[in-house]
């Protein structure tokens, strides 16, 4: 019934830019402006990790490794959330995953995109 697409990974050369998209996909009966959205990443060998966040409100959070690189965005009329990248490095090198996620009293809904990978090498 909903499933998160991403999109826009790919392989770059260090200090080009992404964009990286993630499209909410089906009807649900709250809709993709009431979940927050998080983007993480998780390269081999190592723990996955949160690098950025956008609530249904708008607020947005960074991780420390990304903060003056990236940028969240979200546009509620196209059901879609995204990741700007810019500044790539090496180390950026993961599988980036999207996260739908609303976590209230009454109800509890988290939904994972398949993931996108981001390779940055020379």
């Amino acid at each position: 019934q909903v499933q998160l697409v991403e999109s826009g990974g790919g392989i770059v050369r260090p200090g080009e830019s992404l964009r990286l998209s993630c499209v909410f996909n089906g009807s649900h009966g709250n809709g993709f402006s009431d979940f927050d959205v998080h983007w993480y990443r998780q390269a081999p060998g190592k723990q996955r990790e949160l690098v950025a966040t956008i609530t249904r409100l708008g607020n947005t959070d960074f991780g420390d490794f990304v903060k003056d690189r990236f940028a969240i965005s979200r546009d509620n009329a196209m059901n879609t959330a995204y990741l700007q990248m810019n500044s790539l490095k090496p180390e950026d090198t993961a599988v980036y995953y999207c996260r739908a996620r609303m976590n209230r009293v009454d109800i509890l809904l988290d939904y994972w995109g398949q993931g996108t990978q981001v390779t940055v090498s020379s």
